[in-house]
């Protein structure tokens, strides 16, 4: 669980730096996830999780405070993706050639072939749909999702459930 830095006006600078370490070791791995969803490269990805965590750091020693810290990296994390990608301008595909390592041929075929048509699947949805889904694959609850992407709670709902049937309906051809 993440810790509460409700009150941060009490922490020295080296408590708020252990705090935003403790952070970064629980939720670079889930970052770093959602920003897969970005048509980023991995090195870019790498810099817009550590310019999310120097925010946090220079916002927490400044002596705000941030009552959802999670939804908080999630957001900075979203905003300088977008930033970033259209600074750079790239338009990288997202790999879904990945095999699975399984225990016979044909299994990996099998595996491969269900992944690829998920993944194009996904890579069909609206963006808006696509990041409500990841968002929520991290485990993030409607309501952060929502503050996050500045929709409201029933199209928070709205999104995942489409996305989620479409999904099914091709999962189960």
């Amino acid at each position: 669980m993440v810790p509460s830095l409700a009150d941060t006006r009490r922490y020295s600078e080296s408590m708020v730096e252990e705090k935003v370490i403790g952070l970064f070791d629980e939720l670079r791995i889930p970052l770093l996830r959602y920003l897969a969803g970005f048509p980023l490269t991995l090195q870019d990805s790498e810099d817009v999780i550590q310019e999310v965590f120097l925010a946090l750091f220079q916002s927490l020693r400044s002596g705000k405070s941030h009552q959802n810290v999670r939804g908080w990296l999630f957001r900075v994390a979203h905003n300088l993706a977008l930033k970033r990608r259209t600074r750079t301008r790239q338009d990288l595909p997202v790999d879904d050639t990945v095999i699975e390592p399984g225990p016979n041929p044909e299994d990996q075929l099998l595996r491969s072939q269900i992944r690829v048509r998920l993944m194009a699947v996904v890579k069909a949805l609206p963006e808006q749909d696509r990041e409500c889904l990841f968002l929520r694959a991290e485990g993030l609850r409607y309501r952060e999702i929502a503050g996050i992407l500045d929709m409201s709670l029933g199209a928070v709902s709205l999104s995942l459930a489409r996305s989620l049937a479409r999904i099914a309906r091709a999962a189960e051809r």
